[in-house]
């Protein structure tokens, strides 16, 4: 077959820039093949390189005494004792889920879990955070049928608890959603595999699924902006089989219990391309691929579409010669391809073989170390102007909670994590919709606890704050549960690097995130970058998820209970009545105003042990965040099937997003002693009121419990079912 020549607008409509493709010739000495470019082009990539985000991420904390394996590897590794650790990461699928919604998600589930299976974990939990733009756009209705259904589809045909995760509205994603998935596995300690190849001549070997054209260029698609040539784009998303995925998860779990791999690599973005070149480069090795033996499901491929395929359920592997025989026969049982494709090399080369000719030939730690690192110009983010309280007008209490209750950003997720099965494998403790999702270790008095968090606006209010309070929340969400936070995973989903405000959004973001899993000892472990979340250059919300994991040690009991009649209410922390860029300012006046809350890691930490450390007397908790103390107490009521009366009626004091705060439920003897070991802690803790009856009252208006608990629970299906 005839290769296209290799033209400017070829050069362009692989993603590199004229500098680039010089310095391609440079380091080459020549005009590469068509398949060298397409290879060059999957790994200079945004998507793969990090080209634009790179400097910045090297300040990141990554380490502790907890951490096995930080950033670098398929996923972070953290140790949660007796021999045991929680595999864990974070990645996204955002582009392709806004082009074709099922798949999109869906296979965004499978890479993920793949992720994880490849350390040699068992997948025992999922999440995912997910960003849709406003409710009235003609798109969001498919785009939040599809999403759901691919993440549902895929992960409980795998058997895979989704036990949490987050949902969002805002017009700023209208052009452009966001899918971030997470999976968490467990491992032995010493029995994590990396993807570092070793040994000269030894035998490259492919496993599971055979190699078609879906998703040829998709990696370079998902690092770029969107314009009016998005339908064109469909072609570059894979299609997932979950099934697929789970013979393969089996098989390689089987595989590594017989001693014969070497490294282990799972094909994500840019496939065959990006799992050879960084088993190589972390080995300091070469490789040779013979693409003949790449099974195949279509007719005719040529070796640029082989090498750029995002064909689902593959892995990459280097074996032990001498175990071929016995990995095999694992394969063969469980009905999965498994072809020796190639062989490790001494020379540092990507050789590329394809019938009798010479498909590409490159210099391999070049191409992998050589990927440009651009130190893009940024502007910090302006302050904003205080919002002026004054300027808000009183509003009934009832009628405000009314409408946050109703609203798609506040109301329950119900409809959501209802198409998800968050009961498989019978180990889940605590499932969506109660805060952090909890997990037993099977077998084991061991738990670990889940949360994943962002406030968007807030970041771009304030990236700094912002970032903190992303990282600040999903401590407190797991320290509510009674959870000791261990570590987290980031998604970095931003717009288009490129724009100086942009990529200042980015930097203040990094700064808040990296201040506060410094002092809140979790450090990022790994995580993704996503940049050019834009269409027709309107970007995104600058949206960092952080997902983060705590650890229920043996013996230690999760607060899992709910609020009862005669409870007392206490909030504990400092309410100052922050309402600049709150849910009240944009939800009952769809004002987006005023400075993100400040956030006090001190306090963060104080008062998060405190709640983990008197966690016997407490029945119910929960963070207060979005909405505040009266959108708090609302829902812990509602949890409970019990009325709650506040005692506050200043608007301040009930809607403030003031941060470091919870809020708790016990009985009276109980709020004694939280008390006095509150003042002896140095934590403020004040009495708010109390669960009772069957109806909410708040700053002198009333409404039954059944009224906005229906509100609650019908708006999302309302709006989408």
């Amino acid at each position: 077959m005839q290769e296209p020549a290799i033209t400017e607008e070829l050069i362009a409509s692989h993603g590199l820039k004229p500098d680039e493709y010089a310095r391609i010739l440079e380091i080459i000495g020549r005009e590469p093949t068509f398949t060298e470019l397409g290879i060059f082009s999957a790994m200079w990539n945004e998507h793969c390189s990090y080209k634009s985000s790179k400097k910045w991420l090297r300040t990141l904390p990554t380490e502790g005494p907890q951490v096995i394996c930080g950033p670098g590897e398929n996923a972070g590794v953290v140790d949660i004792g007796d021999g045991q650790a929680v595999v864990f990461k974070m990645e996204s699928h955002n582009h392709p889920s806004y082009i074709e919604p099922y798949q999109g998600a869906a296979t965004g589930v499978g890479g993920i879990l793949r992720d994880v299976f490849t350390m040699g974990a068992r997948p025992i939990a999922a999440m995912n955070s997910l960003s849709f733009g406003e409710q009235a756009h003609p798109k969001t209705r498919q785009l939040v049928h599809g999403v759901v259904e691919g993440i549902g589809g895929y992960g409980n045909c795998f058997g895979v608890p989704t036990v949490g995760g987050e949902v969002r509205f805002d017009p700023a994603y209208n052009g452009n959603c966001l899918v971030n998935a997470f999976a968490a596995g467990l491992a032995d300690s010493d029995k994590i595999f990396y993807s570092a190849a070793s040994g000269v001549g030894m035998p490259v070997v492919y496993l599971g699924a055979k190699t078609g054209r879906d998703g040829v260029g998709g990696a370079t698609m998902a690092s770029a902006e969107f314009d009016e040539s998005i339908e064109e784009k469909r072609p570059t998303v894979q299609v997932g089989d979950p099934f697929t995925e789970k013979r393969l998860m089996e098989a390689t779990l089987e595989l590594m219990q017989t001693g014969a791999v070497i490294s282990i690599q799972d094909m994500g973005a840019a496939g065959l391309t990006c799992s050879a070149v960084e088993m190589g480069d972390k080995g300091g090795l070469g490789i040779k691929l013979q693409l003949d033996d790449v099974p195949q499901r279509e007719a005719n491929m040529t070796a640029y579409e082989m090498m750029l395929s995002e064909s689902q359920e593959r892995m990459l592997m280097v074996l032990k010669p001498e175990k071929e025989a016995e990995a095999r026969a694992v394969f063969e049982k469980w009905d999965l391809d498994f072809a020796i494709v190639g062989e490790t090399i001494p020379e540092d080369r990507f050789l590329i073989l394809h019938g009798n000719e010479i498909k590409a030939d490159l210099p391999l730690a070049t191409l992998s170390g050589s990927a440009p690192e651009y130190d893009r110009p940024w502007v910090e983010t302006p302050a904003v102007e205080p919002l002026d309280a004054a300027s808000i007008p009183t509003v009934d209490a009832i009628d405000a909670l009314k409408a946050l209750v109703s609203s798609v950003n506040y109301c329950s997720r119900q409809w959501v994590w209802e198409q998800y099965d968050h009961m498989v494998m019978a180990d889940t403790v605590n499932a969506p919709g109660r805060g952090a999702g909890i997990v037993r270790v099977h077998g084991t008095g061991k738990s670990l606890a889940f949360t994943s968090d962002v406030t968007p606006r807030y970041v771009k209010a304030n990236p700094v704050e912002g970032g903190k309070q992303a990282v600040a929340e999903a401590f407190r969400n797991l320290c509510a549960v009674g959870a000791k936070p261990l570590a987290t995973t980031d998604n970095l989903n931003f717009g288009n690097p490129e724009k100086p405000e942009i990529m200042g959004q980015f930097v203040g973001a990094i700064k808040g995130i990296g201040a506060a899993v410094a002092a809140l000892d979790t450090p990022i472990v790994s995580g993704n970058v996503s940049l050019y979340n834009e269409t027709d250059g309107q970007g995104i919300l600058p949206t960092p998820t952080i997902c983060a994991v705590g650890l229920i040690a043996a013996g230690e009991e999760p607060i899992l209970g709910t609020a009862r009649d005669g409870h007392v209410a206490l909030l504990i922390g400092d309410t100052v009545g922050h309402l600049g860029q709150s849910a009240l300012l944009a939800e009952v006046f769809n004002r987006v105003e005023g400075d993100a809350p400040h956030v006090d890691l001190a306090a963060e930490r104080r008062n998060g042990d405190f709640i983990r450390d008197n966690r016997e007397f407490i029945k119910a908790c929960t963070d207060l965040s979005d909405g505040g103390l009266a959108l708090a107490a609302f829902e812990m009521a509602e949890a409970g099937g019990v009325g709650v009366q506040l005692d506050d009626t200043d608007m301040r004091q009930l809607w403030g997003e003031d941060q470091a705060r919870y809020l708790v439920a016990c009985s009276f003897d109980q709020a004694e002693a939280l008390m006095v070991n509150a003042g002896k802690a140095g934590v403020p803790i004040r009495s708010v009121g109390k669960f009772t009856g069957d109806s909410v009252k708040i700053a002198g208006s009333e409404a039954p419990l059944s009224e906005l608990s229906s509100l609650y629970r019908g708006a999302f299906a309302g709006a989408f079912a």
